[in-house]
C-alpha cells in the first residue's frame, strides 16, 4: 500500500512538472508573440489608426446608457481591474474545464481590445498570453476612458460596421447621441455574436440578447427596476 502511494505521489509530481514546464512555454511564446507586434506596430500607431478612423466617435458623444450597457454586459469589472480579470478567468476556466474545451476566455474589455488591435479571433493560449502583456500596455498607456473609447470604435457590430457610429447609422439611421434606450441597450448585446444578435439577422434573437443586457443593467446597479420596465414596454411597442 505504500509502495502504491509512493508511485501515486511520483506521478501527480510528475504531472505537475510536466504542467508547470508547459505553462512557462506558453508563456514564453506569448512574450515572443506580443513583442513581434509592437515592434512591428508600435501601440500608439495602433491607437492613432483607429483614431482616424472616418466615423470614429468620441466618448462624450456616445449615450451613458450605451457605455454602461456595454460594460455591464461584457466586463463589469471593468473601472477596478487591471487589465486582466482574475475572477473572470477563474469562471471561465472551470467552465472550460467542464465542457472539455475552450469555450469560454474570460477576457476585459481592454484585452478584447488587445485582440482587436493585433491578433486574430482565434481562440490559441499564446495568443491569449499575449493579448494580456497588450492589455497591460494599454492599461498603463491610456485611461480606462480611452480604452473604452478606443474599443467601441473598433469592435464588430455586425453587416460590416466597425465602430458605433457605423453600427448606429446602419441600424438606426442615426448618429450615436441620438440613439435612445432601446436602441442602446440593443446594440450593447450585438457583438457578443453580431451574426445571432444583429436585428437584420433575427429581430427576436436580438431582443432576446437585449434583456440579458437590461437584466445586467440592473444588477450593475445602472438601471432601476422602473427602468427596466419601461425599455422593456418600448420592446413590446416594437413587437
Amino acid at each position: 500500500m505504500r509502495r502504491i502511494r509512493r508511485i501515486i505521489r511520483y506521478f501527480m509530481m510528475l504531472a505537475t512538472g510536466v504542467f508547470l514546464l508547459s505553462g512557462f512555454s506558453v508563456a514564453g511564446q506569448g512574450y515572443r508573440m506580443y513583442r513581434e507586434a509592437i515592434e512591428a506596430t508600435s501601440l500608439e500607431e495602433m491607437v492613432s489608426s483607429v483614431r482616424q478612423k472616418e466615423n470614429f466617435t468620441e466618448l462624450e458623444d456616445i449615450p451613458v446608457v450605451y457605455q454602461n450597457a456595454v460594460v455591464s454586459v461584457e466586463d463589469h469589472r471593468f473601472y477596478h481591474h487591471i487589465g486582466i480579470d482574475f475572477i473572470a478567468i477563474g469562471r471561465a476556466a472551470l467552465h472550460d474545464i467542464q465542457a472539455g474545451s475552450f469555450v469560454e476566455g474570460g477576457s476585459t474589455i481592454t484585452q478584447q481590445l488587445a485582440k482587436n488591435l493585433y491578433f486574430t479571433q482565434e481562440k490559441e493560449l499564446t495568443r491569449k498570453v499575449a493579448e494580456v502583456f497588450v492589455a497591460f500596455d494599454l492599461e498603463k498607456n491610456y485611461t480606462k476612458d480611452e480604452i473604452l473609447e478606443l474599443y467601441m470604435n473598433s469592435i464588430y457590430y455586425g453587416d460590416g460596421y466597425y465602430t458605433v457610429s457605423e453600427a448606429s447609422q446602419g441600424y438606426f439611421g442615426k448618429e450615436p447621441e441620438e440613439m435612445s434606450e432601446y436602441e442602446s441597450t440593443l446594440l450593447a448585446g450585438i457583438p457578443n455574436a453580431p451574426s445571432k444578435y444583429a436585428p437584420t439577422k433575427s429581430q427576436e434573437l436580438a431582443e432576446k440578447r437585449q434583456r440579458q443586457v437590461l437584466r445586467r443593467l440592473e444588477a450593475c446597479g445602472y438601471f432601476s427596476q422602473e427602468e427596466v420596465e419601461t425599455v422593456s414596454a418600448q420592446m413590446m411597442v416594437m413587437e
